[in-house]
């Protein structure tokens, strides 16, 4: 880095702290090397001349989620999301304000019939649902999770059982579903269109419960609905998979869709976060890009070349458990240098290696 004794100091200071509290928590690092170590790998492959410039996107503009602040976020869940959105609805059932819920004997009934009515299903492990259930201990039934929205009728059978013998009511059914995930960058992993029709968690979630015998009608209240939830999502993507739901709500129909989609989150990435407003980060990622890493599934966000991350969000963004590809490559690609159509192409090392998973 050609840092001077006094900088070298104060830098290395700020890396073992920062190792220590933070990063060196990332769980995909191999074994016997932790950040320090995979930091200096990765500034390795850069030109000198571009080794400050990467650094300082590390020390500046890196977003770094841990492990204990990603449980912050899975406990409040549910005093910030879900509680308040049946305080809402109680509320507007019985023509009250919702803080009054707590002071009339039907409101409160009401309330803890809904609640006891919600079930919480997971879009992917990054749900963590073990540990929400954890959170929730005393307050939601061990039988409102479950970790996965593709379940058979031997298992919705035993839900909506459960639901009735804990309720006290042979005849009811769940409310509303809430289907939870870590991240959402795009949307698309929940709704997309794709050749002419659409595909997505949303949509096999709507097959899953079709094959059920009976239906949604047999397991579901009129008027139920969906929530969507993500524990941190980036600007505009709420809205953007708010606008496909309702295109799709219309193209498909109310019959073979849900009867609502809601979409909630606990946490929005401001949108400064993005790193596209650095030209020197942003000349960085399309000299140190090969593109090898395009695959079809990266082409789904829209763009053919990801050097600014998947659908081109442009992130600096590292959760504890896995890199998301919407973040810049430069953070978490990883391939040999190539030549593509008599172009060589540059090697990529990661920083924080990602663990492929699916398009997010």
């Amino acid at each position: 880095m050609g840092w001077s004794d006094e900088q070298a100091e104060k830098e290395f200071r700020w890396l073992r702290l920062m190792a220590r509290l933070k990063y060196d928590g990332y769980e995909d690092f191999r074994a016997g090397a932790r950040f320090l170590e995979s930091l200096a790998t990765w500034l390795q492959h850069f030109d000198r001349a571009d080794r400050a410039t990467a650094y300082e996107f590390v020390r500046r503009r890196l977003i770094y989620v841990g492990e204990s602040e990603l449980q912050r976020l899975v406990e409040l869940f549910y005093p910030r999301t879900l509680e308040k959105r049946l305080l809402r609805q109680v509320a507007m059932m019985q023509s009250i304000e919702p803080y009054k819920v707590w002071t009339v004997p039907a409101a409160r009934e009401q309330f803890t019939k809904l609640r006891r009515q919600a079930l919480i299903m997971a879009l992917s492990d990054g749900a963590r649902i073990d540990q929400l259930r954890r959170a929730t201990t005393g307050t939601l039934s061990n039988e409102q999770f479950v970790g996965m929205t593709q379940v058979d009728d031997v298992k919705w059978d035993d839900l909506v059982q459960k639901l009735r013998s804990e309720s006290k009511d042979k005849d009811a059914k769940f409310a509303q579903v809430i289907l939870v995930d870590d991240f959402m960058g795009t949307g698309s992993t929940v709704l997309r269109p794709e050749n002419g029709s659409w595909t997505g968690r949303l949509v096999r979630f709507r097959r899953s419960i079709d094959r059920v015998q009976g239906g949604a009608a047999s397991l579901f209240e009129p008027g139920w609905k969906v929530v969507v939830h993500h524990y941190i999502a980036v600007p505009g993507a709420i809205a953007a998979v708010a606008q496909r739901e309702a295109q799709a709500r219309g193209e498909l129909g109310a019959d073979k869709w849900f009867p609502e989609v809601v979409f909630t989150y606990e946490l929005m990435l401001p949108n400064e976060t993005r790193v596209s407003d650095d030209a020197g980060l942003v000349q960085l990622t399309e000299k140190y890009y090969n593109s090898s890493i395009e695959t079809d599934s990266t082409r789904k966000g829209g763009y053919d070349r990801i050097n600014l991350g998947y659908g081109a969000c442009a992130l600096p963004l590292v959760l504890d458990h896995n890199t998301p590809n919407n973040s810049v490559p430069l953070l978490w690609a990883e391939c040999d240098a190539s030549d593509r159509d008599g172009k060589k192409e540059p090697e990529m090392r990661p920083l924080f290696r990602r663990r492929q998973r699916h398009v997010s």
